[in-house]
């Protein structure tokens, strides 16, 4: 809408406005950019405390492992030793998958800059446009 009033106003050989309608276009793009910025961080920080409920709930299973662990080694039962192994194992596999899984999120977490000249490059793109 702003780049059709942006356009008619160059047409018009109005500048003053045309250049007025393409700094609310370049605020309205660099608001929305601002925003998609806002949303990463706030994705990244719900990423982290979604690691740190993780990280607690691997930590209390790990002390019911090694509880378990203790009463087994003490009965030297070596089935019991094997389960409780494996489930330790299969522990540590799930918090390696979820950790990657934080690192992917965080790492696809990008800044996005905006160039200088962007009001003129765009009343030269509309005029341009315009004819």
């Amino acid at each position: 809408l702003i780049n059709v009033k942006l356009r008619k106003a160059i047409q018009k050989g109005n500048m003053e406005v045309a250049r007025i309608h393409a700094e609310n276009a370049i605020r309205q793009k660099n608001q929305s950019v601002n925003f998609l910025r806002m949303s990463a961080r706030v994705d990244a920080v719900a990423a982290r405390v979604q690691t740190a409920v993780t990280m607690n709930k691997v930590t209390k299973s790990m002390a019911g492992v090694v509880k378990g662990m203790d009463a087994t080694l003490k009965s030297m039962n070596l089935e019991k030793i094997s389960a409780l192994m494996d489930k330790f194992e299969r522990q540590f596999e799930t918090l390696d998958v979820q950790t990657a899984h934080m690192e992917d999120t965080m790492s696809s977490t990008t800044t996005l800059t905006t160039p200088q000249g962007q009001v003129d490059a765009l009343m030269m793109e509309m005029a341009d446009e315009a004819g």
